[in-house]
């Protein structure tokens, strides 16, 4: 199966190492990895600001830059997905460009929702000696729909143990741009959400959703707490 691999800017620019082991991991299951060189950032920053006018430039580039052709669309972060998702929304005035980015959007998979759900397979031959909580991003479960696929992918890595956590659906406080302009309510929601990890005393913090573990990452480490951060990929890249 051909796909297209939609890189997106936290992978780009903090998270290179995710974009690979996708790029791996998708290989590894069969697929053969296209890389539109014309696609760029999502809008999503913008967007979440309420920037919608501003951010047409950005959805359109996307929109086209997969419109080479008309395999499915691979990214692996949650909220970037998710903002894409929306683009017919956001475009509702434009109904030639609506109706292409509805197109886009119906080809636009969550890394383990196309594992799970297109390509059929759980059992991806990991391995992970520990302890892990599973953090489910608000992008994934909320505007994506994606709760199951990535804990049929966690429960099939041998030697995983997922440990369930208070309040384990509540937002972590990032919320893209509400952590910089509630940066005091978003402190106060990932202390939060870090103290429920650390009850549940884990070796690991797994996640989907890369601008969440950044997150919650960062505090992790400012409390200087023994609990390594990793995105699922790292998971099941592991053997």
């Amino acid at each position: 199966m051909k796909v297209n691999f939609f890189a997106t800017c936290l992978c780009d620019t903090v998270k290179a190492e995710v974009a690979k082991k996708t790029v791996l991991l998708l290989e590894q299951l069969g697929c053969e990895v296209i890389f539109p060189e014309k696609q760029g950032c999502c809008g999503q920053p913008s967007l979440n600001s309420g920037y919608i006018d501003e951010s047409k430039a950005a959805m359109k580039k996307t929109i086209a830059a997969f419109e080479a052709n008309d395999y499915p669309i691979v990214c692996p972060a949650g909220s970037c997905a998710a903002a894409v998702k929306r683009y017919p929304k956001y475009l509702a005035d434009e109904p030639l460009w609506a109706a292409r980015a509805q197109e886009v959007a119906d080809r636009l998979f969550e890394l383990t929702q196309f594992i799970v759900n297109q390509l059929g397979t759980v059992d991806l031959g990991a391995k992970l000696t520990g302890k892990a909580v599973y953090h489910p991003s608000c992008s994934l479960i909320r505007k994506l729909n994606v709760r199951e696929e990535p804990l049929a992918l966690l429960a099939h890595v041998e030697g995983l143990e997922l440990l369930p956590i208070q309040n384990q659906e509540t937002c972590c406080g990032f919320g893209g741009t509400f952590s910089v302009k509630m940066a005091e309510i978003s402190g106060e929601m990932v202390k939060e959400k870090v103290a429920h990890i650390s009850e549940a005393e884990p070796d690991y913090l797994i996640g989907a959703d890369i601008s969440c573990l950044i997150n919650i990452g960062g505090r992790i480490n400012r409390e200087g707490k023994p609990i390594k951060v990793m995105h699922i990929v790292d998971v099941l890249m592991s053997r």
